[in-house]
């Protein structure tokens, strides 16, 4: 069984048998019929994934592994806010009439600030780093700008990465304020297990561990009876991830220079919905 269906089954079954609900309470989230949109949680979920075993991706139902890439590409490369820079629709729901989000994702990561070495933004900051100082406890990338949040369509959910270099490893802390457990949970293991690779090889370093810290860990009303179809699917092994090892720079990175092979998953013929 892959491990990452290991962590999501526990995680998942944790939260139905021991999370606090906030029914009775007035919550922001609303159904497309205007209904509220209610959770049951569990505070401060944290997961590692030690990304040197195997790729963490769920096989109890599929993860769209190229459309998250795709998003991961377009906030740390592009360090794009428009969804026409974008392949999916994934974001369509907050982007105004011009496509834009606001001021959050990847305009946060592309924003420049200066240093001592220099003018860097975020994403050049962190490379220049593994590169030259790779033993620095100073690599850090945070998008929750709180001067910039009302001038953002949505707060940013996974908003901070720490990174550490330890024995040669690339490892990483993703920080998420908030995480539907069925929509975006594994989506975001994914595209961060990626990142460390891609971090990674660019800087001749190893892969280590991805820690996944969640605040808010939750699962909705209306996602519970097609989570517990899911959780008592057929597991399968994790596949085989390949990146492109020719790829020396992080911006020459695109959606296929990445891949699983031997991805074996259960189709889930059931739509989900998602709370805004």
């Amino acid at each position: 069984m892959s491990l990452a269906d290991k962590i999501f089954i526990e995680n998942c079954k944790d939260i139905l048998n021991n999370g606090v609900w906030d029914r009775g309470h007035n919550v922001r989230p609303r159904w497309d019929d205007g209904s509220p949109a209610h959770t049951v949680k569990r505070f401060c979920v944290v997961n590692r994934y030690d990304l040197s075993a195997e790729f963490p991706i769920l096989t109890i139902r599929k993860t769209n592994f190229t459309a998250a890439v795709d998003e991961l590409l377009w906030i740390w490369q592009k360090k794009s806010n428009n969804i026409r820079d974008l392949n999916s629709k994934i974001w369509n729901a907050w982007a105004d009439e011009n496509g834009s989000i606001g001021k959050a994702y990847g305009y946060q990561l592309g924003i420049k600030h200066k240093y001592r070495e220099g003018m860097f933004d975020q994403v050049d900051r962190l490379i220049f780093d593994l590169k030259n100082n790779p033993l620095s406890r100073r690599m850090i990338t945070n998008i929750y700008n709180h001067a910039d949040l009302s001038e953002m369509n949505l707060y940013p959910c996974a908003y901070s990465m720490t990174f550490n270099v330890t024995e040669g490893r690339l490892n990483a802390i993703l920080n998420q304020r908030s995480q539907d457990m069925l929509v975006a949970n594994n989506w975001n293991v994914c595209q961060y297990a990626v990142l460390v690779h891609m971090l990674a090889q660019i800087s001749n370093l190893k892969v280590g561990e991805l820690v996944h810290v969640i605040a808010d860990a939750h699962i909705y009303d209306r996602h519970i009876p097609i989570l517990e179809e899911i959780l008592d699917n057929k597991q399968y092994d994790a596949p085989e991830f390949f990146i492109d090892k020719s790829i020396k720079d992080f911006y020459d990175f695109k959606t296929d220079s990445v891949g699983l092979k031997g991805y074996e998953y259960n189709t889930l013929n059931k739509k989900i919905p998602v709370a805004v």
